[in-house]
């Protein structure tokens, strides 16, 4: 065990961040070029590289290969200039915000990535708000400038009047697409080259005036005196550099570049390192706090995930560690049922492998192999006093579809993959109160495929859906209920937990039924 001078150094090491952004933003290929940077990969795989097979080595799910999109939350860490980095990467498509909001919950910054020539879409916002709502840092990777982008005045003014956050460039295209000479770097006082002619000097560095040297001939260009106009714009009109701000999450650094031609990132991690924050203290249920150096261990399950390695059907509950050290071997108390457990099997991700891990501290990501001990949201601790740490968000489907298996000689792995599935959160599971049919519910279309493509591919299990469309989810509760309400209108299930509810048909159907059950009492969540 380390003493506590150690684990103060160990813990203020520790920078955990989530990526956020829209579908196809280039969050994935900035993820790939940081592990590049931290030696964990050899080469970067961009995402849509399908022909070569060169995939990227953060989406290791066979759908996200074939997609080229990411699905589940990545979790990978690497050490880069006595930093530990533990990156979370998660999906950019709305249908799997859930997972996204989750990931939010167990992380102390956050990178933003937007596209250069589509600016801020919807998703972003989304998840911007999320973070805006923790007060999480945000540092924003303005994406894609090798190609034709929008105006790098307009994207700084979209920030602060879409996201209503202010914004302090701390470099600056000069050009873009093809015209890309490179960055005017106003945080290190000096120039990033593009194409560089000698690869062993690709800076230019700035006198105290902004200038490059009299003698280089990118003075002479008018490029050169469009972007110096543009910086002295910002540095008259433009927000002050300020850390305090930074840090609550009122101003965003905003960084130029691209991801795909590695232009930009790695200026951008050295300096995120600098103004990211160490590992936090977390809320518990109660609304007290636990510090990340208490002596005591904690953390929290925010993640699931089956067959990370098909060939040996295994399952890995992720765990945000939120104070103290976990040591391989620990005993720690599950709040969910009060009892003791044994940490012995526990693994953290470096890109697509992994590694068995012995020791982590606060701020930690680690993966625990669970054979169905741990549930999403479950709290774990040692120390006398109990912890439970606050609700991660649940959102309540909206889609759903009626699922049976389509070889009835195949019960037993339908049955093991809906369980296993389920228990990851993407999708729900209920079963109607009559004939105990399998309904699965979900935000969006997307997850019903990807649930259909992975019985297949990872429990041999052919499923049949049968569409019921959008339905309103209403739980009941159970002394009020009576089955005789159930009618062509809604649909009486119950969830996992044994909790009965209604699927309405449309907002109709429901003020149908208060208008004729008036005391009755439903609710959207339990």
């Amino acid at each position: 065990m380390k003493t506590p001078e150690q684990l103060k150094q160990a813990v203020n090491t520790r920078r955990t961040f989530a990526i956020i952004s829209h579908p196809d933003a280039g969050k994935t290929t900035i993820t790939e070029q940081m592990l590049l940077f931290g030696g964990v990969v050899r080469e970067a795989g961009t995402v849509k590289a399908k022909k070569s097979g060169n995939f990227a080595k953060s989406d290791w799910m066979e759908i996200e290969k074939k997609r080229g999109i990411s699905v589940t939350s990545s979790v990978m860490q690497f050490d880069y200039q006595g930093k530990r980095i533990n990156i979370l990467d998660t999906p950019g498509h709305e249908d799997f915000s859930e997972d996204t909001y989750r990931t939010l919950m167990a992380v102390d910054s956050a990178v933003m990535v937007i596209d250069g020539a589509k600016g801020i879409e919807p998703q972003t916002k989304k998840l911007f708000q999320i973070c805006k709502m923790r007060g999480i840092p945000i540092f924003t990777f303005i994406n894609k400038f090798d190609r034709d982008a929008r105006e790098p005045l307009d994207l700084m003014a979209e920030l602060e009047d879409v996201l209503g956050i202010q914004s302090y460039a701390m470099n600056w295209p000069i050009g873009m697409g093809r015209g890309l000479v490179g960055l005017y770097d106003r945080f290190n006082k000096r120039v990033a080259l593009a194409h560089p002619t000698d690869d062993s000097q690709p800076y230019i560095p700035l006198d105290a005036d902004g200038q490059i040297p009299a003698d280089n001939p990118l003075r002479e260009d008018s490029i050169w005196q469009d972007t110096l106009d543009e910086v002295d714009l910002l540095d008259e009109a433009g927000n002050d550099f300020d850390e305090s701000k930074i840090a609550s999450g009122q101003l965003t650094p905003v960084f130029f570049g691209s991801a795909l031609t590695n232009f930009g990132v790695q200026t951008f991690l050295e300096t995120y390192l600098n103004y990211a924050p160490a590992p936090s203290a977390h809320k518990t249920e109660n609304d007290e706090t636990v510090e990340p150096l208490s002596a005591d261990f904690s953390g929290f399950v925010f993640k699931i995930q089956a067959n990370m390695n098909p060939n040996h059907r295994d399952r890995i509950a992720f765990v945000r560690i939120c104070s103290g050290e976990f040591d391989r071997g620990m005993d720690v108390t599950l709040e969910r049922t009060g009892k003791s457990m044994r940490l012995s099997n526990s693994t953290q991700f470096m890109a697509d492998s992994r590694e068995t891990v012995e020791t982590a501290v606060a701020g930690d990501i680690i993966g625990l192999y669970d054979t169905g001990n741990f549930q999403i949201g479950d709290s774990i601790y040692t120390g006398k006093q109990d912890i439970k740490f606050e609700k991660l968000p649940q959102f309540t489907p909206e889609l759903f579809v009626r699922v049976m298996a389509k070889n009835v000689m195949k019960q037993k792995s339908f049955h093991k993959g809906i369980d296993q599935l389920v228990q990851e959160g993407a999708v729900q599971l209920y079963s109607t109160y009559s004939t105990g049919d399998y309904i699965l519910g979900a935000v969006g279309q997307l997850q019903f495929e990807v649930f259909q493509f992975r019985m297949l591919n990872e429990y041999n299990s052919e499923v049949v859906m049968e569409p019921l469309g959008h339905k309103v989810a209403r739980w009941i509760n159970p002394d009020q209920l009576d089955e005789h309400m159930s009618s062509s209108r809604n649909i009486l299930v119950k969830d996992r937990a044994g909790a009965p509810l209604f699927l309405f048909e449309n907002q109709f159907a429901e003020n149908w039924f208060k208008s004729k059950y008036p005391d009755v009492e439903l609710m959207s969540k339990l």
